[in-house]
Formats: structure tokens, C-alpha cells, sequence
């Protein structure tokens, strides 16, 4: 593995996945707080929106929602950068010279995936929960110090590595889902396009399959 390598994915993972995370997480946490309200408000309850939305995005929705957008980004763009190489032979180039693809061409895109998963996770959770503050001040009259009082009143450790554990697990799904479609191409033009799609559905199959099952778990443990 190559560090260059490795420092190339670092950027394309992270920083530049930072602006659709940012409103993908800013809108749902907006809608979160302003439908959470709602049914809340109803029963005189609206001052534990915030135990609602903190819960809510820094237990599951901040990686999840990660998960999905870096599916649609990063999973694909591994599928067609590999399934490309493999149609043009590439691949079987770097075999020839003693070079395996898996340490060469996977391995830097996986390390990168999992240095910026909880960076992300933790980035796109405090997005989230700060998107509520305009709703609940704006609409149900709850006061700004309170909301983030109760936010940090709700938050506790087990949520935090709850959320960090599944949302990097997802990353790392998406990941693995798009190398090993890019790998396993055709070598024509057409492999390229459903190597893509391939690995989109796939990563988000398995984004809904892990979080299902991870959720039954932590739950069955008390957590």
C-alpha cells in the first residue's frame, strides 16, 4: 500500500463528503425536532424534544444517514474506479508484477474509510442535534439554554460508542461493498455501470440488514 494512496482517498472520503453530510444530517435533525414537537407539544411534553433528537441522531439516525450518503458517493465511486481498471486490464497488469490488487487498490480506500467513519459520524450527529435548536426556539418556545442543557442531559457514553460503533460499521459495509463489485467486473463498458448499481444496493441492503440486527442486539443486552 502506498501512503500517496492512502492520503488521495483520506481527502476524497472526508473533506469533500463534509457539505452533503452537512445538510443531509441539518435536515433531518430539523425535521426530527419539528415532528417530534408536534406529538410532544400535545401533551405539555415539548421540553424533552431535545431528549428525542439527542437520542435520536447520536444513537442512530447520524450514522445511518452517513452510511447511506457515502453509499451513494464513496461506494460508488470505488465500484467504477475498480470495475474500470478491471476492464481495461489493469488489474490483471498489476497481478502480473507480482502486485495484489487487495493491498494495492483496497486496502488505502478501507484504512480511509475507517479514519473518517467516526470523525463523520461525530460531525454529522452534532449537525443534527444542533438542527433542532431552530424549531423548538422558533416554534414550541422551548428556551436555547434549555434545549441544549437537556441535550447534554441526554447524551451519555453508551449512545455516543452505540452511534459510533454502527455508523462505522455501515461505512466500512460501503466500503467492502464497493471494492468487491469494482473487483469482480466484466470487462466491458456495460460491467462498469452495473458494477456501480450493484454496489449501491448492495451497500444499502446490508446497511439495512446490519442495522436492523444491531439494534435487536444492543437492545436484547439492556444497552
Amino acid at each position: 500500500m502506498r501512503g500517496s494512496d492512502y492520503v488521495r482517498q483520506l481527502d476524497h472520503c472526508g473533506p469533500m463528503s463534509l457539505p452533503i453530510v452537512s445538510l443531509t444530517c441539518f435536515l433531518i435533525g430539523l425535521m426530527l425536532a419539528y415532528m417530534g414537537g408536534a406529538q410532544l407539544q400535545r401533551i405539555g411534553a415539548q421540553s424533552f424534544i431535545a431528549d428525542v433528537v439527542t437520542v435520536g441522531v447520536v444513537r442512530e439516525l447520524a450514522g445511518l444517514m452517513t452510511g447511506v450518503i457515502l453509499a451513494g458517493r464513496i461506494g460508488a465511486a470505488f465500484a467504477a474506479q475498480l470495475a474500470t481498471m478491471q476492464s481495461n486490464e489493469e488489474i490483471d497488469a498489476l497481478r502480473a508484477l507480482g502486485i495484489d490488487p487487495i493491498d494495492y487498490l483496497v486496502l488505502p480506500r478501507l484504512l480511509a474509510m475507517l479514519t473518517v467513519a467516526p470523525l463523520l459520524i461525530a460531525y454529522a450527529a452534532l449537525v443534527g442535534v444542533l438542527a433542532g435548536l431552530p424549531p423548538v426556539v422558533g416554534i414550541y418556545g422551548v428556551p436555547a439554554w434549555e434545549y441544549l442543557h437537556k441535550c447534554m442531559s441526554a447524551l451519555n457514553w453508551t449512545h455516543l460508542w452505540i452511534g459510533l460503533f454502527k455508523g462505522t460499521m455501515y461505512i466500512v459495509l460501503v466500503a467492502l461493498a464497493g471494492c468487491r463489485e469494482g473487483l469482480h467486473a466484466g470487462r466491458n463498458a456495460q460491467a462498469v455501470g452495473e458494477a456501480t448499481t450493484t454496489a449501491v444496493v448492495k451497500a444499502l441492503l446490508w446497511i439495512v440488514v446490519a442495522a436492523s440486527a444491531s439494534t435487536i442486539l444492543f437492545q436484547s443486552l439492556g444497552l
